[in-house]
C-alpha cells in the first residue's frame, strides 16, 4: 500500500527486522529529505504494512535502528563501539543518511587519533584518586573513559581532555571543567550543581536530563549539545554558544542568557522564567512572541520556542 504522506506529524509504527519501534513522519523525512528512508514514506512508493496491527514493515535489522531515530530526532552521533559503528554504518548507508555516514566516519576517524594520543588513567585509577580529600586531574588525557556512577564531587578536570568520556549518572557538584575538551563527552542524569565551565568545549556533548542548577558555563562552546529536560535554573550562559542545541523542555527558570548565541537552537517546551536574556537575538522563532511585553525587541534566530514560557524574561 502507499503511505499517506498528508499528516506530517502523524504516528509511524515500524517493524524493522522483527523489532517494534514508534516515531513520526516528520521524524523520518526532515533531517534527511533526499534518504531512501524519506522517499519510503513520500506516497510516492508501496510499502508492507501488516494489517492487524498496522506495524510498516521493513526487511532489515532492526538492533540499531534506535540509534538511526535517534539520529534523526537530535543530530547527535551516538557513541559506540567499532563493531557497533561498522554494523551502524552500513544500515546508515542502506538508508541513504549520507550526515549520519559522515558523522559515524568523523566519530571513528577522532577515536583513532584519541587512542593514539593515549589515555593517561584508567578507570580504576580515578576510583583510587577520588579516595583522596583533594583530587586533581588538570591537563590530562582522559579520553573515551567510562566515569559513569562514580562520585567526583569537587575534582578539578580543568584544561583536561575529555572527549567522549561517560559521565552518566555521576556526581560532579562543584567540579571544574574550565577550558575543558569534553567534545562529544556524555553526561547524562548527572549531577552538575554549581560546576565550573567557563570557556570550555562541549561541541555535541549529551547532558539531557542533567542537573546543572547554578552552573557556571559562560563562554563556552555548547554547539549541538543536547540539554533535553535539563535543570539549567540560575545557570551562567553569558555569550555561550548554543547554536543548534537541543533545549527541549529544559528548565532555564533565572538563567542569566545575556549574549548567548541561539541561533537554530530547539527551545520547544523550555521554562524561560525570569531568565536574563538582554543582547540575545530572538527572530525568525516561528511563533508569535511578540505579545509578550518584556521581550517585544528581543529576537532569536531560527529558534523552536513552542510552548516556552518566557514571563518575566528581561529585555
Amino acid at each position: 500500500m502507499a503511505y499517506d504522506s498528508e499528516s506530517s506529524s502523524s504516528m509511524v509504527r515500524l517493524n524493522i527486522g522483527g523489532r517494534k519501534f514508534c516515531t513520526t513522519l516528520d521524524t523520518l523525512t526532515q533531517r534527511e529529505p533526499d534518504s531512501m528512508l524519506a522517499a519510503m514514506f513520500s506516497g510516492r512508493h508501496t510499502i508492507c504494512q501488516e494489517s492487524e496491527k498496522g506495524h510498516i514493515f521493513v526487511d532489515r535489522d532492526g538492533k540499531h535502528f534506535r540509534h538511526i531515530l535517534n539520529w534523526l530526532r537530535d543530530g547527535v552521533i551516538p557513541p559506540l563501539k567499532d563493531s557497533e559503528y561498522a554494523q551502524l554504518l552500513r544500515e546508515a548507508e542502506y538508508y541513504q543518511l549520507l550526515g549520519l555516514v559522515d558523522g559515524i566516519k568523523s566519530a571513528l576517524s577522532k577515536r583513532k587519533e584519541d587512542e593514539e594520543l593515549g589515555t593517561e588513567l584508567t578507570r580504576i585509577d580515578i576510583i583510587k584518586c577520588i579516595q583522596s580529600d583533594r583530587v586533581r586531574f588538570r591537563g590530562i588525557n582522559l579520553s573515551g573513559l567510562d566515569l559513569s556512577k562514580l562520585d567526583l564531587s569537587f575534582v578539578d578536570f580543568s584544561y583536561a581532555c575529555l572527549k567522549t568520556v561517560f559521565f552518566s549518572r555521576a556526581n560532579l557538584q562543584c567540579a571544574k571543567f574550565r577550558d575543558v575538551d569534553a567534545e562529544a563527552s556524555i553526561f547524562h542524569n548527572a549531577t552538575l550543581r554549581e560546576c565550573e565551565f567557563t570557556g570550555a568545549n562541549l561541541r555535541g556533548a549529551v547532558l539531557a536530563g542533567a542537573n546543572l542548577q547554578s552552573a557556571n558555563l559562560q563562554d563556552a562552546c555548547l554547539i549541538g549539545c543536547s540539554f533535553c529536560g535539563a535543570d539549567l535554573r540560575s545557570a551562567h550562559l553569558q555569550t555561550a554558544d548554543l547554536t543548534n542545541a537541543n533545549l527541549e523542555g529544559a528548565n532555564l527558570e533565572g538563567a542569566n542568557l545575556k549574549g548567548a548565541k541561539l541561533t537554530n537552537a530547539n527551545l520547544k517546551g523550555a521554562n524561560l522564567q525570569r531568565a536574563y536574556l538582554r543582547h540575545v537575538n530572538l527572530r525568525d522563532t516561528g511563533c508569535n512572541i511578540f505579545k509578550v511585553s518584556c521581550i517585544t525587541s528581543q529576537h532569536l534566530e531560527g529558534a523552536k520556542l513552542d510552548g516556552a514560557n518566557l514571563l518575566g524574561a528581561i529585555r
